[in-house]
């Protein structure tokens, strides 16, 4: 990868746009998040999918219930078995979601000027006139004059599935809006966002610690999607909920920012979540077109300057329906990757789309080309800058090895790590190179078994890094446990060395860079691997 490698800075040849890519083992370093559904639940297309680039799977608990999921997950491990690709998973709450209930699920259609009642009462059916709402405290949250979105899943920005309302006036319980434009309406239900306006729900409801507790405990689930995070506080009370369950009390916390309450408290929830997900849909309503960047940018930044993984959202929704993004789709990708974002969520396009496979492999080659032209010496320089003086032993050894890989021209980072972090503060400094994750586990028990196939036992710790830009996790012999002799680390290098060769990302005479504890000791080592 290194050798590929240009700044954007550098005059590009225009001859050279022009040459095919060079396919590597690792077809990109920024990840992709798939959100299974409907298309994407059989063990063959699944398996397309991981083949393709899927390291991460979302399951969206806002569509379907626990069985519907369960039976798409059992789907998901026989493809990781066939395939041999370790695919993380990532449960996503419902939270404070307004939602349009049709029972009937007929299509209704919306005509610009004219009116329509939004009313708690869930018995009414829905049409044309009125629309009964999932929350009963809309007429004492909105006023005269607010506006309101509505549409079918997220918003995808389209003016004939989604549809603008203003509040015309409150009546009671109800609240009456004219239609700003025309659409129509199809489906159980319709997401409803109220834009600007605080809701009062919670935002990890009972219904959703209903679901962590049974399926995501049952299912050892990696990742919590917490939607409509406003406060760090929401963080900390799902945080402790989680500590409660045991067997998850490892899942990491990815909050979900869709409102202007997220974006204010944004510092802070930073400070209590393990990741950012930047969920442009919702947010792309309350925040005005021209702000979305400016918010993406300053989110990403700070997402990396703190070594948390930043994911993105809503990149390519025409590809839900078409073979080919938009060219305006297609840049949107690349620059959220030379922003800085670790990894690509796709929603509808995996979901419900008609080419899940073929959009994670254009998004994977997309995010590729990009990688050639981030300016990883600028990145360095600012992170370091950012970091300051002194600093931690830990990033001080995680900045050397990138800095040394970098300098020698390394092919490949090893590290050694138990609990990801160390490895996790070289992904941090975004080498240009692949950063070989070598978990080692911590025996406890002789009842642990862990195994190189990819299967799904192996524990959270290598699947964790599978939303990290550029970290490749890779599991070791439980026989070699992470308080380790200087002889033992060597016999788990030697495999570590050979799992590369095989791969085709080392060959004779390159330099591989190995960060690894002897003793009580941290050594970052160069070496160069003879014929």
């Amino acid at each position: 990868m290194h050798a590929t490698h240009l700044l954007l800075e550098e005059p590009i040849r225009m001859a050279s746009i022009l040459e095919p890519s060079k396919t590597n083992f690792y077809s990109a370093m920024t990840r992709i998040v798939g959100t299974l559904g409907s298309k994407s639940r059989s063990v063959e297309v699944l398996s397309g999918c991981l083949k393709a680039g899927m390291s991460v799977a979302r399951f969206d608990f806002s569509l379907g219930d626990a069985e519907y999921h369960q039976e798409t997950l059992e789907n998901l491990k026989i493809a990781v078995k066939a395939t041999k690709k370790l695919c993380a998973v990532m449960l996503d709450t419902v939270g404070a979601e307004l939602q349009v209930i049709n029972k009937s699920e007929s299509s209704i259609s919306l005509k610009a000027d004219e009116l329509v009642v939004l009313t708690p009462n869930q018995d009414q059916e829905a049409n044309s006139e009125i629309l009964p709402i999932s929350f009963d405290g809309l007429a004492k949250a909105v006023k005269k004059g607010d506006t309101i979105f509505m549409g079918q899943y997220l918003f995808t920005g389209s003016e004939t599935t989604s549809v603008w309302l203003e509040v015309s006036e409150v009546k009671g319980a109800d609240v009456v809006c004219v239609v700003k434009n025309s659409a129509t309406l199809s489906g159980a239900l319709f997401t409803l966002h109220v834009s600007q306006v605080h809701i009062d729900l919670p935002t990890l409801t009972e219904k959703d610690k209903e679901v962590i507790h049974t399926w995501g405990v049952k299912n050892s689930i990696d990742f919590l999607s917490l939607s409509y995070t406003r406060h760090a506080e929401d963080v900390r009370e799902a945080r402790q909920f989680l500590s409660t369950l045991g067997d998850i009390g490892q899942t990491q916390i990815f909050a979900k920012i869709e409102n202007i309450e997220g974006l204010t408290h944004f510092d802070e929830i930073l400070q209590e979540a393990d990741g950012i997900i930047l969920s442009r849909g919702n947010l792309g309503i309350d925040l005005p077109p021209e702000k979305v960047f400016l918010f993406q940018k300053a989110a990403v930044y700070k997402c990396n300057m703190a070594g948390k993984p930043a994911v993105v959202t809503r990149v390519v929704d025409s590809m839900t329906d078409n073979l080919r993004p938009t060219r305006a789709e297609a840049t949107d990708v690349a620059n959220a990757v030379l922003d800085g974002t670790d990894a690509i969520l796709l929603g509808a396009e995996t979901l419900r789309g008609f080419y899940p496979v073929e959009t994670i492999s254009i998004v994977g080659k997309i995010c590729a080309e990009a990688e050639k032209v981030f300016n990883q010496d600028l990145y360095f320089k600012k992170t370091v800058k950012y970091v300051g003086e002194p600093m931690s032993h830990l990033e001080s050894i995680a900045s050397s090895a990138v800095r040394a890989a970098i300098k020698v021209k390394a092919s490949i980072i090893i590290c050694f790590t138990s609990s990801g972090r160390a490895a996790r503060l070289i992904a941090k400094y975004r080498p240009t190179m692949p950063v070989l994750s070598v978990v080692i586990p911590r025996l406890k028990t002789n009842q642990l078994r862990w195994s190189f196939t990819g299967a799904f036992e192996v524990g959270p710790t290598a699947r964790q890094s599978l939303i990290v830009r550029g970290l490749f996790p890779m599991l070791a012999d439980p026989r070699h446990p992470a308080e380790s002799t200087n002889s033992t680390n060597e016999s788990v290098l030697k495999v570590a060395l050979d799992h590369g060769k095989a791969s085709g990302v080392i060959k004779s005479h390159d330099r591989v860079v190995v960060c690894q504890k002897v003793g009580d000791s941290s050594v970052v080592k160069i070496i160069e691997l003879e014929d």
